[in-house]
């Protein structure tokens, strides 16, 4: 009886219409598994290695026998296909008393979780303003009396001055015994600004105070000239300043800073204008005649100048600096998603051999910061689009000016370079976590580090909690800080906070490849598992 050495092979099984490695392909072993059905199939002709040997009248009856095999399994086991699928039965049916105890204890666990990270992780968001009105002393304002100190006014008899100082100190000491909630007012003396009210600003500017309240030196002595000679061009609001930089933090001044320093200048219009009208009223020297022509100069007698060095404007540039940087985070989250399945055609041998797998962790990374340029770069270019200012020239620390940008005609690259890292820090953040925790779990990352990025980023941190301090270090807060910096021309740390984030960047790239493996050893261990299962169910 004549032989004949058959190779197993996919293009045999195709000449035969039969392939059994699509009977016991299992996705992730498929090649072995094909093999070992394909040994098991012919173990009635014997084996040789890895050759079989197959008589030719055989070969009719291996493949309806195949064949029915394959339609039995089709259509439902040995019956062919009598039984159909289980029919749906009620929810307290019997045969669910397993699976109704199964599903029970499932949802009361996912539902314990979710509420337990609820009042744990979004506590954090409303905690952060808890104590604002306990912390308003931690914004500080500094009061420089410079009223009659400097030349040609020294050894004139000031009496602004020294008023206003006293109410100020007078605040902090009476009003927390009070409970009545102040900014925390710091008497500055002249001499620590060179005598020199500009460099008041700059101190301003520089962030050593969130405003300062300046008496300029010759306060008294154009009040006093300007009633005994009735100069009818004076002008009250030349006795004092009000600076700050409003771009530091838009909120946080309009909040809590400005409309304290309204009520304080009204305590101080309303308190010295009638004490003075009574003094020079006194005064029988001065003529009536006189003092009709001047009636600004008895009450209310002082006023403030308004000095806001960075105004907030445009309105446009609110979303770079606040909600549309919640977008910079989730756009980096949900990259992961979006990518993960193009890389892993890597690794998943269909048609070829597979990528080494630090090769793969390589090809990962740099494609991930690729995506990020490109990202950055769309985001980066809303902001143009909207005609947001990036090629303003830069303007003086002491002058009030709108729209200056930090780097002229520069500042875009700079701004673009900010949320390009910025998006490197938050998202390999993202992609190592995805790694470590899986689905569900990384939407719960999600919205805990939306939270906590945007509780320390989006609130001044002076006014949190001491536990927020940590929020200096956090990505989000030296995105926005840096952004403020080129948007504003404010007082530069951009130093500091790419230091920061690259800070970031460079341990999550150190984690990222550790991570690459745990997500491989977690598909290794859940396909085993898999595997095991079907093989008991076999």
């Amino acid at each position: 009886m004549a032989a004949h050495i058959v190779s197993p092979t996919p293009q045999f099984w195709e000449h035969n219409e039969i392939n059994p490695w699509h009977e016991a392909r299992n996705e992730s072993r498929r090649e072995s598994l094909a093999n070992s059905q394909f040994r098991d199939d012919l173990s009635e002709e014997g084996t040789l290695g890895s050759i079989r040997i197959i008589r030719h009248e055989d070969l009719g009856d291996y493949k309806r026998s195949s064949h029915g095999s394959n339609r039995s399994h089709l259509d439902g086991g040995e019956k062919g296909g009598d039984e159909g699928p289980p029919k749906p039965v009620g929810f307290w049916h019997g045969d669910l008393a397993k699976t109704r105890l199964q599903v029970f204890g499932l949802w009361a666990r996912t539902t314990l979780i979710l509420c337990v990270f609820i009042l744990t992780v979004l506590s954090m968001y409303w905690a952060v303003l808890y104590h604002v009105e306990e912390n308003l002393d931690s914004l500080i304002v500094y009061v420089v009396d410079f009223d009659g100190q400097v030349a040609p006014y020294i050894g004139a008899n000031p009496i602004i001055g020294p008023m206003i100082t006293q109410m100020t100190e007078e605040m902090v000491q009476v009003e927390p015994l009070n409970n009545i909630p102040h900014l925390g007012y710091v008497t500055r003396d002249a001499a620590a600004f060179d005598n020199d009210p500009l460099q008041v600003r700059e101190a301003v500017y520089a962030q050593q105070a969130w405003a300062a309240i300046v008496i300029n030196p010759n306060a008294t002595a154009l009040l006093q000239r300007a009633v005994e000679l009735g100069n009818t061009s004076y002008d009250p609001t030349g006795a004092c300043q009000l600076v700050w930089v409003e771009a530091r933090d838009q909120d946080t001044m309009y909040d809590y800073v400005l409309p304290m320093l309204n009520t304080l200048e009204t305590q101080i219009s309303s308190k010295f204008g009638p004490m003075w009208a009574q003094q020079v009223l006194s005064n029988d020297s001065i003529p009536r005649a006189t003092l009709a022509k001047v009636p600004q100069a008895l009450n209310p007698g002082i006023g403030f100048s308004l000095y806001s060095l960075r105004p907030f404007v445009p309105a446009v540039t609110t979303p770079a600096v606040t909600i549309g940087l919640i977008y910079l985070i989730i756009l980096a989250f949900f990259s992961f998603a979006f990518y993960l399945p193009i890389h892993m055609k890597f690794v998943k041998p269909e048609g070829h051999p597979p990528l080494h797998f630090y090769q793969m962790i390589i090809w990962r990374w740099l494609a991930t910061i690729t995506a990020y340029f490109f990202m950055s770069l769309a985001y980066s270019l809303i902001s143009l689009a909207f005609q947001i200012p990036f090629d303003n020239p830069t303007a003086s620390f002491t002058a009030a000016a709108e729209d200056p940008n930090a780097f002229g005609k520069g500042t875009f690259v700079v701004y673009w370079m900010i949320n390009f890292v910025g998006m490197i820090a938050l998202g390999l953040a993202c992609e190592n976590v995805a790694m470590i925790i899986g689905q569900p779990w990384t939407a719960m990352w999600l919205i805990f580090w939306v939270i906590t990025n945007v509780s320390t980023a989006f609130y001044a941190i002076e006014l949190s909690p001491r536990f927020y301090y940590w929020g200096y270090a956090w990505p989000l807060h030296n995105i926005v800080e840096a952004s403020r910096t080129v948007l504003f021309d404010l007082h530069s740390r951009i130093g500091l906070n790419f230091g920061v984030l690259f800070a970031w960047a460079a341990i999550n790239t150190l984690l990222f490849g550790p991570c690459c493996y745990f997500m491989r050893w977690k598909m290794q261990r859940g396909q085993r598992k898999e595997a095991e299962a079907k093989d008991r169910k076999g």
